[in-house]
């Protein structure tokens, strides 16, 4: 079964066009959006593989709306333009288009295209949450710092001694060093 494809197109002919050519790729066009108001709304209901956005140039409001779905429920997102507009392009991978094509829609590219855009997606998605990861692990160290330095001033312990306390304190408790910190920056805190 191929992927499931959300289309986004204010123009009933080009749409025509378009999903004949989605359909002719093997992919299943399960839902067709006229408006960028609509969008957010048949997103979360039919819950695409795939949005497929095919504007002669795209506006504000759709633009908006991809920000929010990037932000709150992330899947590639293919937009075929007439828009030649550098600034526009920007503007549009800023909100989360994986392939911004300009005067690309034959039916013979429309598989390698999207195809493009999902191993894209898959690639940010991952960086992504690698970037997160390595944000967390930073406010973990962060926290495990400044509780070691609270410690070491309590108990008037080298950082050694004050890391080798936390440490044990997680272990006998079976909790993560981090959750150790921050109840002893928690604890600190409510006592200053």
């Amino acid at each position: 079964m191929g992927l499931h494809v959300l289309l986004v197109d204010d123009d009933t002919e080009r749409a025509t066009t378009l999903r004949a050519a989605l359909r002719a790729a093997g992919y299943k066009v399960i839902g067709e959006v006229r408006s960028a108001v609509e969008l957010m709304a048949r997103v979360r209901a039919t819950k695409p593989d795939v949005i497929i956005i095919d504007r002669d140039s795209p506006d504000r409001d759709t633009l908006e709306h991809l920000c929010m779905i990037t932000r709150d429920d992330p899947r590639p997102i293919v937009m075929f333009t007439q828009d030649r507009d550098q600034a526009m392009m920007h503007e549009a991978l800023k909100a989360g288009v994986s392939a911004y094509v300009v005067d690309g829609l034959s039916a013979e590219r429309v598989r390698p295209i999207v195809e493009v855009a999902l191993a894209r997606f898959e690639q940010w998605q991952a960086l992504r949450q690698e970037l997160d990861q390595a944000q967390a692990n930073l406010a973990e160290r962060k926290v495990i710092e400044r509780a070691k330095g609270i410690v070491m001033k309590q108990r008037s312990c080298s950082e050694e001694e004050a890391y080798r306390l936390m440490r044990k304190t997680a272990m006998d408790r079976n909790v993560r060093l981090s959750q150790v910190a921050e109840s002893v920056v928690a604890m600190a805190e409510l006592l200053t």
